[in-house]
């Protein structure tokens, strides 16, 4: 038996360094059950807050839709006893009912089953909206569990990876060390296994210092950060990435959002295809919604699509996604065909949100730039005019072709479509993409999918006339793909539209009657921004106001105008609030530069764009205030520019204001589409696509102009 009882290290020490380790351990594994224990808890958030939205939908609902059936219910005797709506109905037990005067034991069952049914409807429909702009404590409670579920997804990684790589080890050492936590195990143990318990506990109060030590220590320490941060720093990160929060959301609690029907709106045997179809995200910068996922599935598996998605729902980012898989199996060359508005914007986007390489073959080195392209692969990011230099040899192949704002050659015969089709030839997929509503411009449509696939397109020329009707969609869904914000985008925040009627001075009303009578329609339209001195002008007071609520409310403001003159009084009038303006004669290099400074500029900042060119193509979420100096002729071109701010990601309400003057071409113009979107609704279906359909021709300007002559003179002579 040994009898040396010399040790280098104290029982204390050992037993301290024990309990170190087994908590780090314990901890560890904690890390990794995280996320699981979250998303339990967010499901129970959601569903809390859609009860939340359920009572307030039946709150609204009399208690008298119980006798829908006419089941002859005693409404009134519910009613004496104060119950008003069927959230009231929801709230009571059949003992409370039956307790009512008038309201039998099997009335009460009857009640509570109708009530119920009501309830289930309600709830089918009723889909969660986060926005920051409308907190309450069950939405926070959502945003702050998502905000820990995320964080302690990566955490948990982590941890789980320092568990595999070191956790045998220590339960080896810590094993190895006992015999030094107790003075009989010292006692008894032999010489080796005395050295092997000191050499153990070197190792472990090494570890203690070494990365495994620190990294387990960054890791607990940073869960008990995340587990006691305040709501505010969750809704702050909300903000920033929105877009995250809800795809994590989507993946805890699918359906939780949308419904798959709504989402996929494909014929079930193609939507099952599409499911199927694998899709390798290595080198894809960004996390993209189900509905987005699925638009990448669907352009892989059909090769030769054309996706319509609305305007806002990141058909841009399903092009890079698509193009990133493609790339994870073999392929090299891609082209990015855009205009020349937005090349700059695919560049960066391309480059923030892949690894993808970018070469931009456009002006004088447009030669140099697409022979490197060649030689290197990537992706060509090009215009519509500069295709017209593209000449390929025969036998050059590229894998994806991308036209954005495919409408740009629905006409056959323009120089641009055929430049576009030669390009076609040497490419073995094509995307096209256009927010443009197709469905009422079924020409427009059937010559586009002629392109991409011409057996469908003779198939459906036929048909074409119930382009609108489901058997249509059926038959285009192998090429033809759209989602609309409603049925995708469920949970953006509330789209809030005011009209702003501005009272005119007498000068300002002066000034407008002589345009008038000078029959000058476009100076009619500037009514009130041509005010000899701006202070004179209603329009302009009205601005002012706005931007100083949208800084105190800690928003910053988009102002578009149909007119340059007007943009400019815009900028002389809000000054250094203003960054340079967005028009058709800055570069789109420039532009985007422009808006990276507004997105990085305070609250209250204004940029001010002429609604043509800063209405399309752009992203701008960081502005939550939108103001139309001036109504349009067709409700889509304000939709569009709208739409700059009114887009996935958006994380706040959007206020629109459109800034308008009565008893002036502003009424008028909006009685007019006003009258012709009624009557549109009265033989079709109100859609994007009607929208897009309506607008202003030369004989309603003729008329308006004679009708505000007509006003303006029995007015003056009363």
């Amino acid at each position: 038996m040994v009898t040396d009882m010399a040790r280098k290290y104290s029982k204390s020490d050992a037993s301290r360094l024990k309990r170190e380790h087994e908590a780090i351990l314990n901890e560890l594994r904690a890390a990794t059950g995280k996320p699981e224990q979250y998303s339990g808890m967010i499901k129970n958030a959601a569903d809390a807050l859609v009860a939340d939205e359920v009572a307030n939908i039946l709150k609204n609902i009399p208690v008298e839709e119980l006798n829908r059936d006419k089941g002859g219910l005693r409404i009134k005797s519910l009613r004496d006893a104060g119950y008003e709506n069927i959230a009231d109905i929801m709230n009571a037990n059949v003992h409370a009912l039956e307790a009512i005067n008038g309201i039998s034991a099997d009335a009460s069952y009857t009640i509570k089953r109708i009530a119920q049914n009501i309830a289930d409807e309600a709830g089918k429909g009723t889909r969660i909206r986060l926005n920051a702009d409308s907190k309450n404590p069950k939405s926070t409670a959502l945003v702050s569990l998502l905000y820990r579920y995320m964080t302690f997804s990566k955490t948990a990684s982590d941890a789980d990876n320092m568990l595999r790589e070191n956790e045998q080890q220590v339960k080896r050492a810590l094993t190895d060390m006992d015999p030094l936590t107790g003075t009989i195990k010292w006692f008894f143990a032999t010489t080796a296994v005395r050295g092997q318990a000191e050499n153990a506990f070197a190792y472990l109060s090494g570890m203690l210092d070494a990365e495994y030590g620190t990294s387990a220590r960054n890791i607990t320490g940073f869960i008990r950060n995340t587990e006691t941060a305040d709501d505010g720093t969750s809704w702050n990160d909300f903000k920033e990435r929105s877009i995250e929060y809800f795809t994590t959301l989507e993946n805890v609690y699918p359906g939780i959002l949308s419904d798959s029907d709504e989402v996929y709106g494909l014929p079930e045997d193609l939507a099952r295809e599409v499911q199927e179809e694998s899709f390798y995200t290595d080198g894809l910068l960004c996390t993209l919604r189900r509905y987005q996922e699925w638009g990448v599935k669907y352009t892989l598996h059909e090769e030769r699509v054309l996706l319509g998605d609305e305007m806002g729902l990141g058909k841009t980012v399903q092009a890079i996604a698509s193009m990133v898989s493609l790339k994870n199996t073999g392929a090299t060359h891609f082209i990015v065909v855009c205009p020349a508005s937005v090349i700059t914007n695919w560049c960066r986007e391309i480059v923030k949100h892949s690894t993808l390489s970018v070469t931009k073959v456009h002006g004088p080195s447009r030669e140099n730039a697409l022979n490197e392209w060649i030689d290197n692969g990537g992706v060509a990011v090009t215009t519509y005019e500069t295709t017209g230099y593209f000449n390929f040899s025969d036998d050059f192949r590229f894998t994806m072709l991308v036209v954005d704002e495919a409408h740009y050659i629905k006409n056959p015969d323009a120089a641009r479509s055929k430049n576009v089709k030669k390009i076609c030839e040497h490419a073995d997929r094509m995307l096209f993409m256009t927010g443009t509503a197709l469905e009422n411009k079924v020409d427009e449509m059937i010559s586009l999918i002629d392109i991409l696939k011409p057996d469908i397109a003779r198939s459906v020329k036929s048909k074409a006339f119930m382009a609108s009707a489901p058997q249509f969609r059926d038959l285009v869904s192998p090429v033809y793909y759209r989602r609309k914000r409603e049925q995708v985008l469920t949970e953006l925040p509330e789209l809030i539209e005011k009209k702003e009627w501005c009272t005119m001075t007498p000068k300002e009303e002066e000034i407008y009657e002589e345009t008038v009578f000078l029959r000058n329609f476009m100076a009619m339209r500037r009514v009130s921004w041509n005010a000899d001195d701006i202070n004179d002008s209603s329009k302009a007071k009205r601005l002012l106001e706005i931007v100083e609520d949208a800084k105190e409310d800690d928003r910053k403001v988009i102002v578009f105008s149909y007119f340059l003159d007007v943009i400019k009084v815009v900028c002389d009038l809000l000054g250094d609030v203003c960054t340079e303006p967005i028009n058709g004669s800055v570069s789109p290099a420039r532009r985007q530069e422009i808006i990276d400074e507004f997105d990085k500029a305070p609250a209250g900042t204004v940029l001010p764009a002429q609604i043509q060119s800063g209405g399309t193509g752009l992203n701008i979420q960081s502005a939550s205030v939108v103001v139309l100096c001036e109504p349009q002729y067709k409700p889509s071109i304000e939709n569009q520019a709208i739409s700059r701010a009114y887009r996935m990601g958006q994380a706040r309400n959007v206020l629109v204001f459109r800034l308008l003057c009565d008893d002036t071409v502003d009424e008028r113009i909006l009685e007019i589409l006003d009258r012709k979107q009624a009557e549109f609704d009265a033989f079709a279906d109100s859609s994007v696509a009607a929208a897009e359909s309506i607008e202003l021709d030369e004989t309603t300007f003729g008329d308006i102009i004679e009708e505000e002559i007509k006003r303006i003179k029995e007015k003056n002579a009363l």
